[in-house]
């Protein structure tokens, strides 16, 4: 963890873009309890659709104007160089200069061939820093249980390795529950020489089931000990607020205090969860 230690803190969140004026509403009056613990930046996800899409671009442009520091999701699978440089313009005319780099999800069907310019993330960083030079501040991904699409995870250490060679500043983690699979991670960078910050990504348990949902897309692990008991509470929602709550303190409380440099909210666009683990680390 030495070389996770030499960097300052970042705290941040994470949105997603809603689609109606009352989910819109609903994300500002949420912006506006985070923003009063003053993040770093607030992300945006960057959905497959073309409304989602479009939705991300009207959302940061939202955050970016109240005054925070907007970092949207961009997306290369399926999409050209073209298309790109066109967003990344409008974002570069509102003075956005945070950029989140991911491949995206592959089409159904599609094998390993996006169908566009791009197939993996290292290739849209070459491009940003390529047509902008340091213009942008460029987040990737990493993946301290491994990438689910990994065929080992050598080559997932090496996919991280080609992005960080590529120009990427920093990077965000898949959420997880065991904080051996971050020190290990991290640990592998290291002897690779891989020296940015990485930034552990943390999801506030709420809701079981939806845990259980995208843990299983993403390829995240939830303990056998946390999942027992969170099934045993059955709908006591109260009761997995307050398990949750503690689990997730303690690991946050775990990782800051080994050196990780900051902090990754997934707020899934609610205020309360975030807050509660927030106050109880006094940050």
């Amino acid at each position: 963890m030495e070389s996770q230690k030499q960097f300052s803190r970042t705290f941040s969140f994470e949105f997603f873009p809603t689609k109606t004026e009352e989910g819109r509403e609903k994300l500002r009056a949420v912006r506006e309890k985070l923003g009063a613990l003053n993040p770093k930046y607030f992300s945006v996800t960057f959905g497959a659709g073309g409304s989602t899409q479009q939705g991300t671009l009207e959302a940061v442009l939202e955050i970016q104007q109240s005054g925070f520091e907007a970092a949207p999701h961009v997306s290369c699978i399926g999409t050209s160089k073209e298309t790109i440089k066109q967003l990344l313009d409008t974002y570069k005319s509102n003075n956005i200069r945070h950029l989140v780099c991911l491949r995206g999800d592959l089409p159904s069907g599609a094998g390993n061939v996006s169908g566009g310019d791009f197939n993996f993330a290292n290739e849209l960083v070459a491009f940003v820093r390529q047509e902008y030079g340091d213009q942008f501040f460029i987040e990737v991904a990493a993946y301290p249980e491994f990438h689910p699409q990994a065929v080992s995870p050598k080559a997932d250490l090496d996919n991280f390795k080609r992005k960080v060679e590529a120009g990427a500043d920093s990077a965000l983690t898949q959420y997880f529950f065991n904080p051996d699979a971050y020190y290990s991670f991290i640990a592998e960078c290291e002897k690779r020489d891989i020296n940015i910050p990485v930034v552990p990504g943390i999801m506030p348990i709420t809701n079981y089931t939806q845990l259980a949902r995208f843990s299983d897309m993403c390829g995240a692990e939830i303990p056998r000990w946390i999942k027992k008991r969170l099934i045993a509470f059955g709908d006591d929602r109260e009761s997995i607020r307050a398990f949750g709550e503690e689990v997730v303190t303690n690991l946050c409380r775990q990782l800051l205090d080994a050196g990780a440099p900051g902090l990754h909210f997934y707020t899934l666009n609610q205020a309360n969860a975030t807050m509660a683990i927030w106050n109880n680390l006094d940050l």
